[in-house]
Order: structure tokens, then C-alpha cells, then sequence
């Protein structure tokens, strides 16, 4: 390229010489010419000498013009060979010596000037050479960020979308793909105008300060919380807006189980209180018969035990939710245990006509648990199988061990429980049928309490039910050998 450079310029030199040099000859010829014909035209005696001398002067200067030009076209080739030589030569070179040094090649000796400028092209190669190493760096750097920046945003959690002004995407990730079930060619107008989200991009950029930046919208089953927030480019000057998109569907679940839960224990506790003063208020009110007393008085330290029942129930979740319960676990068995909880109950299955029976399928090995919390929970679940099956009803236990794990298996013929109830059993004053839960006493935390229990000791409850054919609960528990096997392990 450099030679081709050359090239041109002697070109361009010689040409506007040739012409210069033309152009005088030519502006003195025609001048000689003009003065042979003012002589001429005179008719004096010596017209014809002065012409002669005219003539031969015209001559001279055609010689002069063309010795001008060969001298010319010497001393531009002259020009040339010494411009190649000094100039054009050695940048030649040092271009293709850095051409060598950008493609990591060691650079040959025949493409260095020699002389005094050796060093110098030394000094150059090597900070060549620094640069080159540099830009390297500095590329592995940026491209090490790049692809750090694409993978924390490939796997995360949250959605992330980024608009150029005009509105297109510029990135988005997976999740935010998903929770905003995102279309290729969608712009940011459509898509959350599909979602019925009221924003506007040019407020986002132009009135951050003014405009909410953060909205919350409900899509099918899951809540997400929408972040918008303007970015600028390496002017400083509005680029787009960035959108982070967060699933907190569990964060409403839990915050909505929160509400009601505060309801329900406020529901639960207003009935007994207001019963109580009631009551009460009806006494100091009159006399009344020594058997209208003890009714009045009857009702009143029922609702009493119930209250305390529940408090009761209640402090013991908070202790299981909080880590504070103590648990002393001890090595028992299991088949000695569900027999002298049967004999707990045995006045109420009396009372209301039931058959149980108590079957030990197997050997069953000690467990390792919280013995107290575990008759709890087998109590529990018998107390419900008397219950909520009818008058006559018939209940059967079985004891046995199966993958590890020793088991208790109460089967009864009671009511049942139905299937779209079966997934909210575990939740915190939940109940089938409330009025009928009520009458009899219970809280609504037994089962819930049952599973803290049982998760505290690596155990597991699974209930399976049908309405109008019984019930069938399954307690699952650790043996001793198998804590010893996960502790080593």
C-alpha cells in the first residue's frame, strides 16, 4: 500500500512539473513568435536579420525546454528511489514487523533496517510487543466478565429483561422468558400491556423521580414484583430501561396463612371468652338454683379447659417453630408404646362402641426419638379414629418395620375425610367440618402439631381417605440403627 502511495505522489510531481516546464516554453516561444511578426510586418532593412536571430533564439529555447524536462524527470526518479529508500522503505518494514508481533510470531531479522535505526525499531518492537500483551489482557478480561455476567444471569432465580429506547429487547434471561411469558418479536408497550401493567417507558427514563418504579401483578397462580429502573450509556445520555422481574407467590401464600392465621386464632378464642362471660355476667346478674349454678358454672370451665387447650397448642407450635422445644430422645419401643396409648383410650372407645385391634406385623427394632412427643402424636391419631367414626365403628392398628423405618398404620371405617380436603389436613386450624370439630373439642392444631413432631424426628404422616369408607393414617419413624447410619455418615 505505502509503495502504491509512492507511486502516486512521484506521478502526480512529475506530471505538474511536465506541465510547468511546458506551459513556460510554451509562454516564451509564443512571445519570440510574436516579436518575429511585429518585425516582419515593419519592412525595414533589418527585419530580415533581426528574424534569423529570432529564429535561432526559438531553436535554443525548444533545446532548453526539453534539456529542462529530461532533467526533471531525473531528479524525480532520483527523488523517488531516495523517498522508497528512507521513508517509505523502513515503514514498510516496521509494518510487517508489527503485522508479526499482532499474530504472536517472532520476527525475522531481514525485516529490520539495518544501520543506527536498529535500535530504535528495538524500542518499538517492544512496545509493540507490551501493547499487544496488553490488549490481550485487557480482551480475556472483558470477555472473562461477559461470559461471568451471562452465566449469574442465565441461572438466576429473578427475571431480567433489558429495552433499548426504541423498546426492543436487547437481553432477556430464562426466568423472566417465563414468568412473563415473553414472545420474540414482543416490545415493551405489548408486553405488559398484555399484563395489564399501567407503566410508561418515557416516564421511567425522563420522570425517574416522579414515577413508580416498582409494581406488583398477578399472573395465573403466581405473583411477581415488577422493577423498573432507567440505564445510560458511556455519554452519560438515556440507553433504556432494565426490568427485574420476582416470583414472591410463596411470600403472598405465607403472608396471606399469617392473616388468616391471626383471624382463626382470634375466632377461636372470642367463642370460648364470649361464652364465658356470658355466663358468667348471668350469674352475677340473679339468684339462681344450686342446679342452674353448676350448669352455668359446668359451661363456663369447659370453655376455660378449651381456651387453655389452645393456648396450650399454640405455645407448642411456636416452641417447635422456633427450635425451642426440648426433645430428649431416647431408644424405645414402639409396639409398648402404641399399647399403652391404646389403653389411654380405651374409656372413650368403650363409650362409644368401637372394637380395636392391635397387630405387630414384625420384628420391629427399637427407634431413637422423642418418646414423649411421639405418644403425643400416636394419641392424636387415635383420639381422631374414635372421633369421627361412628357409634360401633371398628378400629385396627398395626406395628411393623419396612426400608428402615418402623411404622404405625390406624385404620378405621369412620366418615372420612374428602379428597380436595386432603392437601390442607396439615395447615394450622384447618377443618372439614368446623361445627362438628368444634362440638368436639378440638383446636384444629393436632394435626398440624402432629407433623412438627414427627419432622423434628426425621419421621414422616401420611394420610389416606375416603368419605363414607374411613381412613387410613401411616406414621412413619427412624429406627435406632438407622440414626446411628446417617450420624456416621
Amino acid at each position: 500500500m505505502l509503495k502504491s502511495v509512492q507511486t502516486k505522489i512521484i506521478i502526480i510531481f512529475m506530471i505538474t512539473g511536465i506541465i510547468i516546464i511546458s506551459a513556460l516554453g510554451f509562454l516564451f516561444l509564443a512571445q519570440i513568435h510574436y516579436i518575429d511578426q511585429t518585425v516582419l510586418a515593419n519592412e525595414v532593412t533589418s527585419s530580415m536579420q533581426m528574424h534569423e536571430v529570432l529564429q535561432s533564439q526559438e531553436g535554443q529555447v525548444k533545446i532548453l525546454i526539453l534539456y529542462a524536462l529530461g532533467v526533471f524527470l531525473i531528479i524525480c526518479l532520483l527523488m523517488g528511489i531516495f523517498v522508497s529508500k528512507v521513508v517509505i522503505s523502513p515503514i514498510s518494514k516496521l509494518i510487517k514487523n508489527a503485522e508479526k508481533i499482532a499474530k504472536g510470531e517472532n520476527i525475522d531479522v531481514k525485516y529490520l533496517p539495518d544501520g543506527k535505526n536498529r535500535n530504535e525499531v528495538d524500542e518499538l518492537s517492544n512496545a509493540f510487543s507490551m501493547m499487544t500483551e496488553g490488549l490481550k489482557e485487557n480482551l480475556n478480561e472483558v470477555t472473562r466478565q461477559k461470559r461471568q455476567i451471562e452465566t449469574i444471569l442465565l441461572h438466576m432465580t429473578d427475571g431480567v429483561v433489558a429495552f433499548n429506547m426504541e423498546g426492543k429487547i436487547l437481553h432477556i434471561n430464562p426466568a423472566a422468558r417465563e414468568f412473563l411469558n415473553i414472545q420474540s418479536d414482543e416490545d415493551f408497550k405489548e408486553i405488559f400491556e398484555n399484563l395489564d401493567v399501567d407503566i410508561n417507558m418515557e416516564k421511567i427514563i425522563y420522570l425517574e423521580n416522579w414515577t413508580s418504579s416498582e409494581q406488583r401483578v398477578n399472573i395465573g397462580n403466581r405473583y411477581l414484583n415488577l422493577f423498573f429502573a432507567p440505564f445510560k450509556d458511556e455519554n452519560d445520555r438515556p440507553a433504556g430501561v432494565i426490568v427485574v422481574t420476582q416470583d414472591i407467590t410463596e411470600h403472598v401464600k405465607l403472608d396471606n396463612m399469617r392473616k388468616e392465621f391471626v383471624a382463626d386464632v382470634s375466632h377461636e378464642l372470642k367463642t370460648p371468652i364470649t361464652s364465658i362471660m356470658g355466663y358468667a355476667d348471668t350469674l352475677l346478674e340473679g339468684e339462681y338454683d344450686k342446679d342452674t349454678q353448676d350448669k352455668f358454672l359446668n359451661v363456663i370451665a369447659s370453655e376455660a379447659r378449651r381456651m387453655a387447650r389452645l393456648v396450650t397448642d399454640l405455645l407448642t407450635l411456636s416452641r417447635y417453630d422456633n427450635n425451642k422445644m426440648q426433645k430428649e430422645k431416647s431408644e424405645f419401643d414402639l409396639g409398648e408404646l402404641v399399647k399403652a396409648c391404646q389403653e389411654k383410650v380405651m374409656i372413650e372407645v368403650e363409650k362409644k362402641g368401637h372394637t380395636i385391634e392391635n397387630f405387630v406385623t414384625a420384628n420391629v427394632p427399637p427407634v431413637y426419638a422423642d418418646k414423649y412427643g411421639i405418644e403425643r402424636v400416636v394419641l392424636n391419631i387415635m383420639t381422631n379414629a374414635i372421633k369421627y367414626t361412628p357409634d360401633g365403628g371398628h378400629i385396627k392398628i398395626y406395628v411393623g418395620f419396612v426400608y428402615n423405618d418402623a411404622y404405625i398404620k390406624v385404620i378405621d371405617n369412620g366418615i372420612g375425610i374428602p379428597e380436595k380436603d386432603l392437601s390442607r389436613i396439615f395447615e394450622r386450624f384447618y377443618r372439614v367440618d368446623k361445627a362438628r370439630t368444634r362440638e368436639m373439642g378440638g383446636t384444629g392444631l393436632g394435626l398440624s402439631i402432629a407433623k412438627e413432631i414427627l419432622d423434628k424426628n426425621g419421621g414422616s404422616i401420611d394420610i389416606k381417605s375416603e368419605v363414607g369408607k374411613g381412613t387410613e393414617v401411616v406414621i412413619r419413624i427412624p429406627t435406632k440403627k438407622e440414626v446411628e447410619k446417617t450420624k456416621t455418615m
